[in-house]
């Protein structure tokens, strides 16, 4: 009986998609539908069916070459399974994740020409995307934790919220700058992550991803097995000092780093060793990319009593990038989330963040030796700077708007550039 519940809840979520960004978003307790109690005895049977939508609408009232209006969205279909319930397969879950995503991006449309999109959620291609697939086992009352099947990499690692619209504060930083080879969701490909907890302290985890750039076309979004065009292995290692300091002022810190064995090409030299937008030729092949990342989190006051989230939090991400290989070679955001700032609002939140998005400096010496030679113009790209304001508004349990503005300096690290200024809505919903 139970067996054929779980069919049926899949085939109730592959119906339902057919009746991408931004991270997952954790989905209320608290849904719009319940299907007349179907969804609620089904979740009791270890069925959790789950529903769910996010729109961004975004207008540049400065900045770019046309006044314009876009707007981005992207529903979640998931089914997570309880394979204790089901199958009498102790501490063991499968889940599967299928997203739709629509719409125009402002970014492109108005020519802002920024380094991070100002629709985080518009991200890949719009289409959809077989974004989890996996089945999950833990071992040893769960300090050991193993995971295999469809995933993305800043699923596990890098992990980071998408509590802002711009791009550069929104889900793993690697996938920002290196995002040709680690896949943010909604994309997945192939991999395994093991993590292992240590008491007292946090965890220690270590992936393998199969690097294929065929995931990224449309043709191969929802192809389950493995397309053709893999061209390495990207492994991901981190650590994560979890601590609790004074009451309940929970905190992460992670480090991170990753290696991927592909062949890549120098984003400056030929195979002469001559730059290659001067002097042409073929592109210098690299073997193997690399890079780091750091993602700091802490909570910084809460009520004295109860179990309330009304409290004040920070945050500091960073990434740093191969410079062989990556135009992108660093990120720094750092942010401020305050939660319940009135006291009759305990549920809406306030949100402030910058972030600073730097171009490899190899690359802006050759767009400097190219106006120098009279092959020019050519920006001279340095670094972007963004600062992005939000406020939630927690209008039910299973609706939030969160109306922004953003500010970039230096649109694609051109310093002579005008600013751009956006303003923003950003509407998500636990249908």
């Amino acid at each position: 009986m139970r067996f054929n519940l779980a069919l049926l809840s899949l085939g109730i979520l592959v119906c339902g998609s057919t009746a991408q960004a931004g991270a997952p978003q954790p989905f209320s307790d608290d849904l719009f539908f319940d299907w007349d109690g179907l969804r609620s005895e089904l979740r009791e049977d270890g069925i959790d069916l789950r529903v769910g939508y996010t729109s961004e609408t975004a207008t540049n009232v400065r900045g770019g070459d046309k006044d314009l209006w876009r707007y981005a969205d992207q529903w979640t279909f998931a089914a997570t399974l309880d394979l204790h319930k089901l199958l009498d397969i102790d501490h063991a879950q499968f889940k599967i994740a299928v997203i739709d995503r629509n719409g125009r991006n402002l970014s492109a449309d108005a020519n802002l020409d920024d380094l991070q999109q100002v629709q985080e959620i518009y991200g890949d291609k719009e289409t959809w995307y077989l974004t989890q697939f996996w089945y999950d086992q833990k071992y040893l009352d769960g300090m050991l934790d193993w995971k295999v099947g469809r995933l993305s990499e800043g699923e596990d690692f890098a992990a980071f919220s998408c509590d802002f619209m711009n791009f550069t504060f929104c889900g793993a930083a690697p996938g920002n700058g290196v995002g040709s080879y680690w896949y943010n969701w909604p994309v997945s490909q192939w991999g395994t992550r093991v993590k292992v907890s240590v008491p007292g302290f946090g965890y220690v985890q270590l992936g393998a991803f199969e690097v294929n750039p065929s995931y990224l076309l449309t043709r191969y979004s929802l192809d389950l097995g493995d397309p053709p065009g893999a061209t390495g292995m990207l492994a991901p290692v981190e650590i994560g000092w979890l601590p609790t300091i004074g009451r309940g002022l929970v905190g992460s810190y992670k480090l991170g780093a990753w290696y991927n064995s592909s062949r890549a090409p120098d984003v400056v030299e030929n195979t002469n060793g001559q730059p290659l937008a001067i002097a042409g030729g073929e592109p210098l092949m690299r073997h193997g990319e690399y890079g780091g990342y750091f993602n700091f989190l802490q909570r910084l006051t809460a009520p004295l009593t109860g179990e309330s989230k009304q409290g004040v939090s920070v945050f500091l991400n960073g990434i740093y990038a191969d410079r062989r290989t990556s135009t992108l070679d660093s990120q720094m955001a750092a942010g401020v989330l305050y939660t319940g700032p009135f006291s009759s609002l305990p549920e809406d939140e306030l949100g402030f963040a910058i972030g600073r998005t730097h171009v490899n400096s190899r690359v802006a010496d050759v767009e400097w030796l190219q106006n120098e030679l009279g092959r020019g113009p050519v920006g001279v790209q340095s670094a972007e700077y963004v600062g992005e304001l939000f406020y939630k508004i927690q209008a039910t349990r299973w609706l939030d708007l969160r109306p922004n503005i953003q500010y970039v300096c230096q649109p694609g690290g051109i310093s002579n550039k005008a600013s751009d200024v956006v303003i923003g809505l950003k509407l998500s919903v636990n249908l």
